[in-house]
């Protein structure tokens, strides 16, 4: 054990100095004077033997004596210091425990029997405290229950009272305080019981049961630690009205156990516990309270209540010991369903990490999403954020699991409850002020076609707003992807898909699915930490007149709205930039090109070869990351997961999906990777229904789609780099031989092999994946034609070009499940807009001009002329109003 510094008694800090500090927040001198009592110790460990005889310097009452024949075979004790005699004197002593509980009595008896103290079961002589015996307790404070305006709990313990009386009473009367901390079964290693750690010891209160329970469990793991005696003459002689002795007195002990129990176990994370008392005491809650009963037109109390009730509702209840009791359970979950956890650039993450506030943005596809960071962020010595959940994961019992690994609950829409809102932002400001790190999903849901949402700016800016108030420690977002092999929710997200609504979730259904899941196979999963993002470098290019000065809760700075919608689609953008690349991606790129989603197994090898071959030559960005197996060892992952079947044929043999239901969620898997080959998708689109074309008309007609493609993925280039991508991967096209280039001048012809070559096969395989974008726009654009100028809202446009979307699906093979999602053609319409292609007119319906015919002859280049007619002709018109004629006069 390392050295201890030498020990000295506890200082008594004025009646208004510091507090003890709340968790997450830093230490200031004062409380460190406050608590000068050294954290750390000489930690020898002096285990005592069972059958000592107890009660050296007086014998123990026949009751405890035969307490002690229970608890003592159950506990091994390691006392701190080694001498703990060597601090205290011959005055009389008193104890003063954290709290009351009969086993710590026990515990401190044989503690002090075995360092040769005098017994804390017998009186101080004179039994000043009138209690029989030489220890006292601090009372603590329990969840708060009592509305600000009725006062607060009592904080002080009685017999401390009563002990500072008596020496006003008797000038004679010198009695020390020996301040002892007892831990039964501290923060518990990797070795330790799962049972066993979740009754370690940490910072609730806990019952009589639990208590016996951890004594059973952890009781040859108890610390005893012994800090140098306070003297109560020295305190009284100061001559302070009794009351404020008292308090001054409590808090100064209050403030040595916490640092204590902070060295033994860690900081308190429980938010439930410290910061619901913060949030009720905010300017903002209390004015939104005391509006709440106006228009309740009830008394402050019960609106108080109702605040109460709400953050009671939203706050975490981090536990370690139920985070470390998780662990060892999920890890063998981990290793029952998945063939792997991978995790890449961690080692960034962790470089750029220290000073900062983290906020956790992952992309959200599946409920595992939650599990797997907090785990693997535990894992590998991370303190696991406090998550943003929706109240509808707030089951019984899964609830009460999730809020202990720190989960706090919010509700669908704050919308028309103010209260609600006032306490939710402040407890959102408390924990960024507290530094606290955060993780939220800024899709709002799990995604259902394997696309990043759009995202939502809500908790955003709430994020924004709360680092604005209290700008003390730098924010840093940090975007994670995290990919799938094969999806727990899959039957699930087809049955959405199919248009049944989205079940319920219930406890019943969770239990009911366990087994299933945990005899089946979800291949690997791969989690990839993308660039962070620095707000302060976000503000610097959104709001350069900030200047850091702290804002006031109710001010919103015409910049804000900006500020934030940019930070989101950064956001999304990273998390995109950081994407992996697996097996089944893979298989889906070359199978859903196919009609049948069937190839023959050597057109399948050589197709991965290309995808690959395309990543490597064209890099997205330096976080994506690719499978590293070949072609062949992917197939056969594909069979070992029942996503591909294979079909023996004397020619050679075929491989397809495995069933249409498996075909569909196939798309999910494509979908995650689409962005990355955006620019190759183009390129390939154009040479579907053309043999040749012009390279700069290639490449214009490309930037000219650029702004729809960006919006829809996520894509990081600004128009310029993605020109200079396209002409880099044609150069890549042509020495793959996908593509020649007829003339030697940049601004050549382009052309591909005539024929139904291999080449061609490629080539019309890889642009498959953008195809239906491209069908997607043209609809939007169709549907405005046929309609004419100043006919149709943006609302009613959405609904008739999903309308035909759905129509043109049931005519040919059905589409990806995103075909017909109504939010893609209103994120397109939006970009019509911004890009003054369409605007809105008095009535709010949408004007276009002749650029919009120019925008559908382009069309022509990507597809075919049966598809663009089959277009037309499912396009609907909006119903028009029947003329009515005029009634008849009288």
């Amino acid at each position: 054990m390392p050295p201890m510094p030498e020990q000295t008694p506890l200082p008594l800090p004025d009646d208004n100095g510091p507090q003890p500090p709340r968790a997450g927040q830093p230490e200031t001198a004062e409380h460190a004077a406050a608590a000068s009592a050294p954290v750390d110790g000489e930690h020898a460990h002096l285990p005592v033997p069972v059958s000592a005889p107890i009660g050296r310097s007086g014998k123990a009452p026949l009751w405890a004596r035969l307490m002690h024949r229970l608890v003592d075979p159950w506990v091994n004790l390691d006392i701190e210091p080694e001498a703990p005699g060597a601090m205290i004197d011959n005055r009389p002593v008193c104890y003063v425990l954290e709290d009351y509980g009969l086993s710590n009595a026990l515990i401190l008896d044989r503690a002090c029997h075995a360092a040769g103290l005098p017994s804390p079961l017998q009186p101080i002589p004179g039994d000043p405290i009138r209690r029989k015996r030489a220890y006292l307790a601090l009372s603590r404070r329990s969840s708060p229950t009592l509305i600000p305006e009725a006062g607060s709990a009592k904080t002080h313990s009685d017999s401390l009272a009563r002990l500072l009386q008596a020496h006003r009473n008797n000038l004679a009367l010198d009695v020390q305080l020996v301040p002892v901390s007892i831990f039964v079964g501290r923060a518990p290693d990797k070795q330790s019981g799962w049972f066993a750690v979740l009754f370690s010891e940490n910072w609730a209160l806990v019952g009589r049961f639990r208590r016996l329970l951890a004594i059973l469990l952890n009781g040859r793991n108890t610390i005893v630690r012994f800090s140098p005696p306070v003297s109560v003459r020295d305190t009284v002689a100061e001559q302070l009205p009794p009351e404020r002795t008292v308090r001054k007195l409590s808090r100064v002990l209050r403030t040595h156990f916490h640092r204590i129990r902070e060295s033994v176990i860690g900081p308190d994370l429980s938010t439930r516990r410290l910061l619901v008392d913060q949030v009720l005491a905010a300017e903002s809650v209390k004015q939104a309270i005391a509006d709440q009963a106006r228009r309740d037109n009830t008394k402050p109390e019960d609106a108080w209540k109702k605040a109460h009730a709400m953050a009671w509702e939203i706050a975490a209840d981090y536990s370690n010991p139920v985070v470390r009791s998780a662990s060892f359970l999920l890890s063998h979950v981990w290793n029952r369903i998945y063939a792997g956890v991978l995790v890449h650039h961690l080692d960034k993450f962790k470089d750029a990490a220290p000073g900062h506030e983290i906020v956790y943005v992952p992309s959200h596809r599946s409920h595992m999403d939650y599990l797997l960071l907090s785990y693997l962020l535990y894992e590998r010595g991370i303190v696991p954020p406090h998550i943003f959940a929706g109240i509808n994961l707030n089951l019984p019992v899964v609830g009460t699991l999730l809020r202990k690994g720190g989960a706090f609950f919010a509700r669908r829409s704050f919308r028309g409850n103010p209260l609600y809102s006032a306490v939710f932002s402040e407890y959102m400001a408390q924990l960024v002020a507290g530094g606290y790190s955060i993780e939220y999903f800024v899709e709002g849901g799990r995604s259902r076609t394997g696309r990043l949402l759009p995202p939502k700016g809500g908790v955003i800016s709430m994020t924004v707003r709360a680092y604005l108030r209290q700008p003390r420690k730098p924010v840093l977002f940090q975007p994670v992807y995290i990919g799938y092999e094969k999806l727990m929710e899959g039957k699930s997200y087809l049955d959405e898909l199919s248009g049944r609504p989205k079940q319920k979730e219930s406890i019943w259904g969770l239990l009911w699915n366990i087994p299933k899941v945990l005899r089946s196979n979800f291949g690997q999963v791969v989690v990839n930490f993308g660039e962070p993002i620095e707000l302060n470098a976000v503000l610097a290019e959104h709001a350069p007149e900030w200047d850091g000065t702290p804002l006031p809760d109710e001010e919103k700075p015409r910049w804000l709205s900006d500020t934030v919608d940019a930070l989101a689609q950064t956001i999304n953008v990273r998390v995109n930039a950081a994407a992996d690349v697996n097996p089944i991606n893979l298989l889906a790129l070359a199978l859903l090109s196919t009609p049948k989603h069937a190839m023959a197994e050597g057109d399948l090898i050589a197709q991965i070869e290309l995808s690959k071959a395309l990543l490597k030559e064209l890099p997205y960005s330096d976080r994506v990351t690719v499978s590293p197996h070949s072609p062949e060892r992917i197939i056969a992952h594909g069979l070992d997961i029942n996503v591909l079947r294979r079909i023996s044929h004397p020619l050679g043999d075929v491989l397809d999906v495995v069933d249409e239901d498996t075909a569909v969620l196939l798309s999910y898997y494509r979908n995650n990777v689409l962005h990355l080959f955006t620019a190759a998708s183009w390129i390939a689109c154009c040479f579907q229904n053309n043999r040749r074309m012009s390279r700069q008309r290639l490449v214009g007609l490309g930037v000219q789609l650029y702004p729809f493609l960006q919006a829809e993925l996520f894509l990081p280039w600004t128009p310029e780099q993605f020109s200079a991508r396209i002409e880099r991967t044609i150069d890549v096209f042509i020495q793959a031989r996908l593509l020649e280039q007829v003339g030697d001048d940049d601004g050549g012809i382009l052309a591909r092999n005539a024929g139904q070559t291999d080449e061609v096969f490629r080539l019309r395989a890889i642009g498959h994946s953008l195809q239906q974008a491209f069908e997607r726009y043209y609809i939007a654009i169709s549907v405005l034609v046929k309609n004419g100028p100043g006919t149709l809202g943006s609302a009613e446009l959405e609904s008739l070009c999903q309308q035909a979307a759905q129509r043109l699906s049931l005519l040919y093979a059905p589409a990806a499940p995103e075909f017909f999602d109504r939010t893609l053609f209103r994120g397109f319409i939006q970009k019509l807009r911004e890009l003054k292609l369409v605007w809105p007119d008095e009535n709010s319906k949408l004007l276009f001009d002749e650029r919009l015919d120019a925008w559908a002859r382009d069309a022509k280049i990507i597809l075919g002329r049966e598809l663009r007619h089959t277009i037309e002709r499912v396009s609907p018109e909006a119903a028009r109003p029947q003329d009515t004629a005029p009634e008849p006069s009288e």
